[in-house]
């Protein structure tokens, strides 16, 4: 069977839940025996989100080939099986970089280019590539809002694609808003049917309407948004606001969308959904057993939690398997700067520094990291927090006075974090990391293998700087258990503190290959480890 499409689009405003919801989709599929892959099509014109600030676009999703990605891919991996790769993330950016480049080679044959055939041609084409036997279904979101003018060629180009592969193997699927309005005390369709108007101005007729909404409904406002929708009302869809994302395919589910996209699509019979680990999952998040733990994130963007939203979700499916509710503290890197750390870390079981870019704050992660170590507090940290528990522990175990990463400070003595060697002739910011899978082994005995427990792993990277060799052994000498190296020996991936409840730091990102029904197990450990200590 050759692939069918579901194009997601989003109405109304922007953040509507498009991801969580071609995410939602996706499990429904899977439970139903199909495989799915998700793609994200995004209308900003940077090349990928490596460059972007999290201010403005929340965390930069790492996949296995070194892509730096969307958020949304991280949500497409957690909710289901596909392993995401550089393919399912394409932007403006990287669509006219690579028609630019076959222009100035001369592939037009001094043609004129044009955003139709040229442009268009291509967004199908990156959309083909996903399109296979070994794939029952190609899920493609179109990020950004319907009426923006930068999303005008992905959404031409879907339209093409879907006209070219024919109405029973290409549905669309709209996500808008239905707000309620208090002074009425009413939920308005207006918006709704503004934004369908726009979409069919283009030529897109969408198949389904998923509504979101702060509360459930009626059958009344269904009737009237598929009136005007030209939709039946069984295809008009409630998703209300939740207390998990994890929810949402439940709720979909139980409003009957896998049911249409089956009939629409003609996808071959196979057994109902068999959500049942779903739903075992769902109950522990919302009402675990084990009562709640709390954990400190010291971070520099603490006030803006997409930045950490891997983070967040894994703690999410560590909280679900030790049956507990992570509640997570934030800690202001800064304001550790120039305080002391007891006033924001001595109601906590737990603290976990992640990663980062910058000088800012990193005083105040180093300090967080002394407080953990010396208090027997859990200690997680990854990337800059593991850089930083070398550098807190060069500087008040080892003796080296002044120690720092070469990355702050070019002058000191102790460059005990240093530029990664091939990195060192390297200018152009954008993809030119260490990123993606590499492999490490892990010394036996250790709170990393423990709960790994094995002793080869597999992880991602996005870093530029690493442990610095020529300190190894005076670490080593002073207590620093050197737990991971990449399989050559050369790169320190993972250092732990002997005599302690658990102290683990790692220059991977862990977060990214955590997901709800395989929670990482380092997450799954810190956590176990918090709970010993809040009990």
């Amino acid at each position: 069977m050759a692939s069918k499409l579901i194009f997601v689009t989003g109405g109304v405003l922007s953040s509507i839940g498009k991801g969580i919801t071609a995410s939602s989709i996706g499990t429904l599929l899977e439970s139903r025996g199909f495989k799915v892959t998700i793609q994200k099509l995004d209308p900003y014109l940077n090349v990928d989100a490596g460059t972007m600030n999290p201010y403005q676009h929340g965390e930069v999703y790492v996949t296995d080939d070194g892509a730096e990605t969307d958020l949304d891919l991280g949500h497409y991996e957690r909710f289901t099986h596909a392993t995401m790769k550089r393919i399912n993330n394409v932007t403006s950016g990287q669509i006219y970089q690579e028609i630019i480049q076959k222009e100035r080679k001369g592939e037009f044959l001094g043609g004129t280019v044009q955003v139709i055939p040229h442009v268009t041609n291509l967004i199908k084409e990156k959309i083909r590539q996903l399109m296979s036997s070994d794939v029952d279904v190609v899920i493609v979101e179109v990020g950004g809002t319907v009426g923006d003018i930068e999303g005008l060629p992905f959404l031409e180009a879907i339209r093409q694609l879907g006209t070219e592969v024919g109405r029973a193997n290409a549905i669309y699927v709209h996500v808008t808003y239905v707000p309620y309005v208090k002074a009425a005390g009413e939920l308005k369709t207006k918006p709704t049917q503004h934004s369908v108007k726009e979409l069919r101005a283009i030529g897109i007729q969408p198949d389904i309407i998923v509504c979101r909404a702060e509360r459930s409904i009626p059958a009344s406002v269904k009737k009237k948004i598929a009136l005007f929708a030209n939709l039946k009302e069984r295809e008009v869809i409630t998703a209300k606001d939740l207390s998990t994302i994890y929810e949402v395919p439940l709720v979909l589910k139980k409003e009957g969308i896998d049911e249409l996209i089956v009939e629409k699509l003609q996808l071959p019979a196979t057994k109902d959904s068999d959500l049942s680990k779903w739903k075992e999952i769902v109950h522990r998040i919302k009402k675990p057993s084990k009562g709640t733990v709390r954990i400190a994130v010291v971070g520099k963007y603490v006030e803006l939690p997409d930045a950490y939203k891997s983070i967040i979700e894994s703690f999410v499916h560590a909280g679900a398997a030790n049956d507990v509710k992570v509640e997570i503290k934030w800690v202001s890197a800064e304001e550790l700067d120039e305080k002391e750390p007891e006033e924001f870390l001595s109601d906590v079981c737990g603290v976990l520094v992640p990663g980062g870019f910058g000088e800012r704050g990193v005083e105040g992660k180093i300090k967080a990291v002394q407080f953990a170590r010396e208090n027997k507090i859990p200690f997680f940290g990854i990337c800059l927090g593991m850089q930083c528990a070398v550098i807190e522990f060069a500087r008040n175990v080892a003796g080296l006075e002044g120690a720092h990463s070469a990355e702050f400070d070019s002058s000191t003595k102790y460059p005990v974090i240093d530029l990664m060697e091939e990195q060192k002739k390297v200018s152009e910011k954008g993809g030119t990391m260490r990123l993606g899978a590499y492999p490490c082994v892990l010394k036996e005995g250790t709170f990393s293998f423990k709960a790994y427990g094995k002793k080869e792993i597999s992880e991602r990277h996005r870093h530029r700087y690493e442990f610095n060799n020529k300190f190894k052994e005076v670490l080593e000498k002073a207590g620093l258990v050197i737990a991971g190296t990449s399989p050559d020996g050369k790169l320190v991936e993972v250092v732990e503190v002997k005599d302690h409840p658990w102290f683990v730091a790692v220059q991977y990102h862990p977060e990214f290959k955590s997901r709800p029904r395989e929670p990482h197990p380092l997450f799954v450990d810190f956590v176990k480890a918090a709970m010993e200590i809040s009990s």
